[in-house]
């Protein structure tokens, strides 16, 4: 088919360099294609309630060092599990019908659907309609199956890594332990990159069960060399040998209603008890979500933009952009969704070089 109008939305958790992403597929697709482009407004809800609105150069220009989406975003807008009220209760409703009724009323021939997980789920679901479609993986969290790195990943680890930096001063200056909660769901990547990074003395991981005493022990032996202080990295999907994770709280509406947090200020109080060592908690919460995109992530997120709208023209629907070493390539989004997580192994070479340098990961 003749391709002349293609859509663009963002969906799930803001993430730093969305922005470049929707500026590399309006500039490649106007530029070097001469197409049209539209941008649906908050996620999955736009697409429903038909807020699709024109991107041009000129309404894109200056958005490449920008964080967040200028389409704005929802995670809580699955399509076809669509929650309505009725005689006072909520029920659920599959609605897919109607966003693929207002594509074709935009006359848009092809959608780039820009998310993680859940949002790429429904783009899966949604090219089983026949809805042309393109993904592009979006998560901080790294963590999205078939390719190597996602943007807004390299962004959230230096915010981490300067943080960090800044609680090793004050650390220091009143003899603490403190303990840095990172985000990362049930994968470690941030906590792992982000703590060698750093300089921590212990870094937990969901992918390392952790025993608490061995979490003690190494801070009881950076005092008898003279370090009266210590910096634990934790990524909030950390679990101890026994099991445990730490919820926060469990939202029932949402398409990940578990909701991690607390670990942080479990580690800090048992490390005190434990040791006598006074302890705090930094949670470093959605900050490492915001803020201007690092230079790498602003141009991975303009290659991944470009890639698919040319994946569009080339005709490869179904199919979520990938990164592979150094370069651009793809995989179908039946394979890439399901219960497939990229977590951190073990035994990678990272956390290999980690423990050589003397670094706990509580084991």
């Amino acid at each position: 088919m003749a391709i002349k109008k293609i859509a663009i939305l963002t969906g799930g958790g803001d993430c730093p360099g969305l922005n470049p992403v929707i500026r590399a597929v309006v500039k490649t697709a106007i530029t070097k294609y001469g197409l049209e482009v539209m941008g649906v407004k908050n996620g999955y809800r736009g697409l429903y309630l038909g807020e699709l609105v024109p991107l041009t150069l000129e309404n894109i220009s200056g958005i490449l060092h920008k964080g967040g989406t200028i389409l704005y975003s929802s995670n809580k807008d699955n399509l076809f599990d669509y929650p309505f009220e009725e005689n006072g209760k909520i029920v659920k409703k599959n609605v897919a019908h109607v966003g693929v009724e207002n594509l074709k009323k935009f006359g848009v021939d092809a959608l780039i659907v820009v998310g993680g997980d859940g949002t790429l789920t429904s783009a899966r679901d949604f090219s089983r309609l026949g809805v042309n479609v393109i993904g592009v993986p979006k998560t901080i969290d790294n963590d999205l199956y078939s390719t190597d790195f996602t943007f807004g990943f390299d962004t959230a680890v230096g915010v981490v890594t300067e943080c960090i930096d800044r609680l090793h001063s004050t650390a220091e200056s009143h003899h603490r332990a403190i303990v840095v909660e990172v985000m990362g769901r049930y994968a470690g990547w941030i906590a792992l990159h982000s703590g060698v990074a750093g300089g921590a003395d212990c870094i937990l991981i969901p992918e390392i069960p952790y025993d608490i005493d061995k979490v003690c022990e190494a801070v009881e032996n950076r005092k008898k060399q003279g370090k009266q202080f210590s910096i634990i990295c934790v990524a909030e999907g950390a679990k101890s040998i026994t099991g445990e994770i730490s919820v926060m709280k469990v939202i029932e509406d949402s398409a990940d209603p578990i909701r991690l947090g607390g670990i942080g200020a479990k580690i800090a109080e048992d490390i005190e008890k434990k040791t006598g060592v006074e302890s705090r908690a930094t949670v470093l919460g959605h900050i490492q979500r915001g803020g201007t995109p690092s230079s790498y992530d602003r141009i991975l997120s303009t290659k991944y933009g470009a890639t698919a709208v040319e994946m569009i023209m080339d005709g490869k629907f179904g199919n979520m952009v990938t990164l592979k070493g150094n370069e651009m390539s793809y995989d179908t989004l039946e394979n890439v969704i399901g219960n497939k997580t990229k977590t951190v192994d073990p035994n990678c070479e990272l956390v290999r070089i980690a423990k050589d340098i003397g670094i706990s990961f509580g084991d």
